[in-house]
């Protein structure tokens, strides 16, 4: 059993532990509510945009122009959006296990594109060679982040160096679930064929306005992503950070138990080294 000296300096340590994830805790539930906020006001936003690029789109011919061209997928892009950040539990681990399923179930030529330190740092030690990275996504405002994504993957697909382009993140459903998704976002898709929409009064023209909000509607679908990747990533944090304060809990309940043993043992011991000592000078 370990010493009383011992016991009494790991559960310190312990101790100190556990005030770091508390705080830590605070801080990410913090954090969350104000890109919960931002996820949820930015997805009207998002939502219109779809809708009116639907009505815009509506039977629009694929070859009007090129980030609508449809192409057999021989090589495709697949953006990874990860956190710069670790001490988030499982967040990165499982995004990038789904990520590599996703991969192994195209037969195409893959290139991956990532936004996050984690994920850098993963393809790295795999030797990957990235087409595009990107860090910084807590401290850089996310529109800004998508718009340069967004240019960059856009004339990849229109120079035809891929075939297509899909996005991979964690979509944010609540403060204990985010969920790994993947969404094809280049060629954009037209909408289904028998989908009501509004008849708009356009102008300019269609083509004119569809070369104009084809890209922002990239851009957006971008923002959205990363925002709801923020939004999962202060909530898998502050899970992470509850389970961590809660085992040190268990943990400090556990030590002090030892080490209250330990201490009952050492004076049991010396009493009967007291009562062994009294009776050899009887005797």
């Amino acid at each position: 059993m370990p010493s009383l000296k011992a016991l009494r300096k790991r559960i310190t340590t312990v101790r100190s532990t556990q005030q770091i994830t508390r705080a830590m805790k605070m801080v990410a539930a913090a954090k969350l509510r104000r890109a919960q906020e931002a996820a949820e006001r930015a997805r009207p936003y998002a939502d219109k945009l779809r809708e009116m690029f639907a009505a815009v789109a509506a039977g629009s011919d694929p070859d009007s122009h090129p980030l609508l061209a449809r192409r057999p997928e021989r090589r495709i892009d697949i953006l990874v959006v990860t956190s710069d950040r670790g001490l988030c539990g499982g967040y990165n681990a499982n995004l990038l296990r789904f990520a590599a399923a996703f991969v192994r179930e195209r037969s195409a030529e893959t290139a991956i594109a990532v936004v996050g330190r984690k994920g850098v740092e993963y393809y790295r030690r795999r030797a990957i060679t990235l087409v595009l990275q990107r860090v910084g996504l807590l401290t850089t405002p996310p529109a800004t982040i998508a718009t340069e994504l967004a240019a960059e993957l856009t004339r990849r697909f229109a120079a035809e160096e891929a075939d297509a382009v899909y996005l991979v993140y964690s979509r944010f459903r609540s403060a204990i679930s985010q969920i790994p998704t993947a969404v094809q976002l280049l060629p954009v898709a037209p909408p289904p064929e028998g989908t009501a929409t509004v008849d708009y009064i356009l102008e300019p023209e269609r083509p004119a306005l569809l070369a104009r909000l084809l890209p922002r509607y990239v851009e957006a679908v971008l923002a959205q992503a990363l925002l709801e990747a923020i939004a999962s990533e202060h909530a898998a944090r502050m899970t992470a950070m509850d389970n961590a304060t809660n085992n040190a809990t268990d943990m400090i309940d556990r030590l002090t138990l030892s080490m209250n043993r330990a201490r009952q043992a050492a004076i049991t011991k010396e009493l009967m080294e007291i009562v062994s000592g009294a009776e050899a000078l009887k005797g």
